[in-house]
């Protein structure tokens, strides 16, 4: 365990139990947990570090909030394992290039994407709303092979913040699910990118897996009352967090990139 005051444990804890509920409803959660691991560690703790607890925290929460929408929701299991398996090695492929590659000119394009995404979803107010109309189709999931699993993959190891968001997004737009839908299936895949980026950083010795733990007991709860909450209010009250999420996902990086 870092040598921090109980004080900030008990807010990491608070940190995750919130980032748990954002990330099950439509992802982001990590906008709010790897900021707050980033202050709270001791300035000497190299930031991987902190990458690597996130992810072994976020792991715990998401694998909650898959299972129980797996229960309760209209889930095709077997795509989103397939997406899923695309989706973990694309990020581990992500995590391996992050050490050498700078990201600060990605942040811009992602900004102008996310901010496009917003208008649209805002101009379209049926966007995720209906029920998905049948089975998809075999391109239909070859797209989101690539597009979520891969792509959005490889993105999370490389950088990471908003990748449930990105996942939510592309499932809907490309296999035409409703967002409650879309958030069930972005969960199981969003396992297999944590899991692909967890292994690299396990095998760097990045994670600080004490403090992890106990983060990862409020996360599940979060995680697991988040997928509850967007189970019984539906697509209407996930689109309302989804743009809450995508706005401050631009802000995020925006600061990042010009104020930090």
């Amino acid at each position: 365990m870092p040598d921090i005051s109980l004080t900030m444990i008990v807010l990491l804890c608070l940190a995750a139990l919130a980032a748990g509920w954002i990330d099950a409803v439509v992802g982001g959660g990590g906008l709010l947990l790897l900021p707050v691991l980033l202050l709270g560690l001791p300035s000497h703790t190299p930031a991987a570090h902190a990458l690597g607890t996130n992810k072994a925290v976020a792991i715990v929460g998401t694998t909650g909030a898959a299972v129980t929408y797996a229960r309760k929701a209209p889930v095709d299991v077997r795509t989103a394992v397939r997406i899923g398996l695309a989706a973990l090695a694309g990020s581990s492929a992500g995590a391996f290039f992050a050490a050498g590659m700078s990201t600060d000119v990605l942040k811009p394009v992602i900004m102008v994407v996310l901010l496009g995404v917003a208008g649209f979803v805002i101009l379209r107010p049926a966007f995720g709303t209906a029920p998905a109309t049948g089975p998809a189709t075999r391109r239909q999931i070859l797209a989101a092979i690539g597009l979520a699993g891969l792509g959005i993959g490889f993105y999370d190891g490389l950088i990471g913040p908003g990748t449930g968001t990105f996942l939510v997004l592309a499932l809907t737009a490309v296999l035409h699910l409703d967002l409650v839908s879309a958030s069930a299936t972005a969960k199981i895949v969003n396992c297999c990118t944590n899991a692909g980026a967890l292994a690299t950083f396990a095998w760097q010795g990045a994670v600080l897996w004490q403090l992890a733990a106990l983060m990862a007991v409020f996360n599940l709860a979060g995680g697991t009352l988040g997928a509850h909450t967007a189970l019984k209010k539906g697509s209407g009250f996930v689109r309302v967090v989804l743009l809450t999420v995508v706005f401050a996902l631009v802000a995020n990086l925006a600061y990042e990139q010009w104020l930090a």
